[in-house]
């Protein structure tokens, strides 16, 4: 069995590690309070401008075709992660959606990835991770998942040095395509 696992756009990093990097000094009670309000005006900023990247759509409907389950793997917030997706209008293309913070460990540890092969029951070296973060690369090869890196925001050499085996900048990528057909038998 074949997957592919995504990510949503972001950091890749836990609300509970950015508080304690950049909230050391509040209590963690203060930290949710300040996180949650952050992740309200996100939602806010948000909605009504959520674009997909170039291809996506396309590369979803060739997935869907083949019968390839995929996982949304994110750490980003429930919240989030559904109106990211929901917005795109994809949600249910998703067989589950696994939110790193409602793990024992989110990303980088491997845990959010393996909990994403377990619920479509692929093996790891059958799948493919998309992502854009460095946390989420080493999460995703951590779990023995080769990892396409998304040039969002990190440039491809920042990408492959978190252990992606490419990088692309958008899902129309020819070599991208070309990976993905020949990965995923299509």
């Amino acid at each position: 069995m074949c997957s592919i696992t995504c990510a949503s756009p972001g950091q890749g990093f836990a609300n509970a590690s950015i508080g304690e990097r950049f909230l050391p000094g509040e209590t963690p009670e203060r930290r949710a309070a300040i996180l949650s309000e952050k992740e309200e005006i996100f939602r806010t900023l948000v909605t009504g401008q959520i674009e997909p990247l170039p291809g996506l759509m396309s590369v979803l409907d060739r997935a869907d075709a083949a019968g390839v389950p995929m996982v949304a793997v994110t750490n980003a917030p429930r919240l989030n992660a559904e109106l990211l997706l929901g917005g795109l209008g994809i949600t249910e293309r998703f067989k589950a959606i696994v939110i790193g913070d409602e793990l024992a460990h989110g990303k980088p540890h491997p845990l959010p990835y393996q909990e994403g092969l377990r619920v479509v029951g692929a093996s790891a070296a059958a799948s493919v991770a998309f992502e854009d973060s460095r946390s989420g690369v080493q999460s995703a090869v951590a779990a023995g998942i080769p990892t396409i890196g998304i040039r969002t925001s990190l440039s491809h050499a920042d990408l492959v040095g978190a252990g992606a085996v490419a990088s692309a900048s958008a899902f129309d990528d020819p070599d991208l395509l070309t990976r993905l057909a020949d990965a995923m038998a299509w």
